[in-house]
């Protein structure tokens, strides 16, 4: 936890909101703040809407509309939605109702296979409402070209929800859920030579992969966010203010436990968000 107080919206200078259902966002909020230290930032764990990766596309629209209008509300100049499955699938939508800058987090398909070997396939890993939908496929035929018969979209739900619950921060809690998981994509996809993580909370079990799977190569969406932010990137103060929504199944309490035990840099607030 942090030792300095909490600093408040109106203490900000030009910050951008990063925000998702849970904590998988913050990974990419400690990337931003370390490539633009000056960054203001107001990191927003929507919990309230958590998980967004079971819900439909219409209902992600809705969420993801009403937390970039509260971050707004706080001041935001810019926003991230820091979520791979309404990126793909609702973004357009998000940018034609939001006030301000949206950037989304999007499955890295070209620079993915143009870092694999040309007979290699590139399977992009994430949640089931994402990896069935129209939109991903539009975009994996827009970025891959003649290439997209490489390209196989995979469900990871069960791994994704190996986060979503906590139940990562148990040791060796998921290091067989990972290999299994792998194990089953060699045997569909012989010529597997990479992965996309594309879900937020994937990234966090990046080690287990690694440690399961260290021929293939795993690709976080996150880089291409973090290098596209920087013309919305403004000077303040380097601080960061994090908010979170909470419901009954998902209080505050459960995800300052989270935060607790990942031992991360937060000393989060709870806020409502706007109808």
């Amino acid at each position: 936890m942090i030792n300095a107080p909490v600093p408040s919206a109106t203490e900000l200078r030009h910050p951008v909101g990063v925000f998702d259902g849970g904590v998988g966002s913050f990974d990419l909020v400690r990337r931003i703040r370390a490539r633009y230290p000056q960054q203001d930032v107001i990191h927003l764990a929507d919990r309230a809407s958590f998980p967004y990766g079971a819900k439909t596309e219409k209902e992600l629209l809705e969420s993801v509309v009403r937390a970039t209008r509260g971050l707004v509300e706080m001041g935001a100049e810019s926003v991230v939605l820091a979520s791979n499955a309404p990126s793909v699938t609702v973004l357009d939508g998000l940018r034609a109702r939001a006030q301000v800058p949206v950037l989304g987090v999007k499955p890295p398909i070209a620079a993915a296979l143009d870092a694999l070997p040309p007979t290699a396939l590139l399977a992009v890993a994430g949640a089931g409402v994402m990896i069935g939908s129209p939109a991903l496929r539009a975009h994996i035929d827009a970025e891959a070209g003649g290439r997209a018969n490489r390209v196989v979209p995979v469900v990871a739900d069960e791994l994704i929800a190996l986060v979503e619950d906590g139940s990562f921060l148990r040791d060796g809690a998921v290091d067989g859920q990972v290999r299994a998981f792998l194990e089953r994509l060699r045997v569909r996809f012989p010529a597997l030579g990479g992965i996309t993580l594309s879900s937020t909370h994937l990234p966090w079990l990046a080690d287990a992969f690694v440690a399961a799977a260290p021929e293939l190569a795993f690709f976080d969406p996150a880089d291409d966010v973090v290098a596209a932010f920087e013309p919305l990137a403004r000077a303040g103060g380097g601080r960061l203010l994090s908010v979170a929504t909470a419901s009954d199944a998902h209080p505050l309490a459960e995800y300052r436990a989270i935060v607790s035990h990942l031992g991360l840099d937060l000393d989060p607030v709870l806020v409502a968000l706007p109808d």
